[in-house]
């Protein structure tokens, strides 16, 4: 998949070192992954939270930091919507 929006995550990663081998995984993952659909990302990471068709929260660093992805299956895009805090995310309103 192709991802967009990798500035959030440098500028996250400026602020919250601690995340940055596990963002950059994951990330690295994203862009190597074939989804075609929700499924699939739930079948490699089940505690990833399917918000609709195209809209998946990630945990990372345990639950500590989330990301927020909008995802296109059909172009094989990923959209970096948010990254942040598990604070932050309670305050994101995913629609």
């Amino acid at each position: 998949m192709k991802v967009l929006g990798k500035k959030r995550v440098i500028d996250f990663i400026a602020q919250h070192a601690d995340c940055k081998k596990a963002v950059e995984a994951l990330i690295l993952e994203i862009e190597s992954a074939t989804w075609k659909t929700p499924h699939d990302i739930k079948a490699r990471y089940p505690k990833a939270s399917i918000i609709d068709k195209s809209n998946v929260v990630f945990n990372i660093c345990g639950n500590k930091y989330r990301i927020w992805l909008q995802i296109t299956y059909q172009n094989g895009i990923a959209i970096i919507i948010k990254i942040g805090t598990h604070r932050d995310y309670d305050k994101w309103e995913i629609k």
